[in-house]
């Protein structure tokens, strides 16, 4: 049995959300699969690559009323 303790609060979740987005986008809407082991190797193709050139995101709040 593993615990995952998740935080209280849910950008972590936002950030998942918009991970599986970029996933679908770019890898099943425009993919064209032969089977399930194709659409696997694919998938974790395009994560390896992903991975390699992944960057921080830099948040930054811009207050546009001052």
């Amino acid at each position: 049995m593993h615990l995952h303790f998740t935080p209280t609060y849910s950008s972590w979740l936002n950030q998942v959300e918009i991970w599986f987005a970029k996933i679908e986008r770019d890898v099943i809407a425009r993919g064209v699969f032969t089977s399930v082991r194709d659409f696997s190797k694919k998938l974790l193709r395009y994560i390896r690559h992903y991975n390699t050139r992944a960057k921080p995101i830099r948040w930054k709040y811009t207050d546009v009323s001052h």
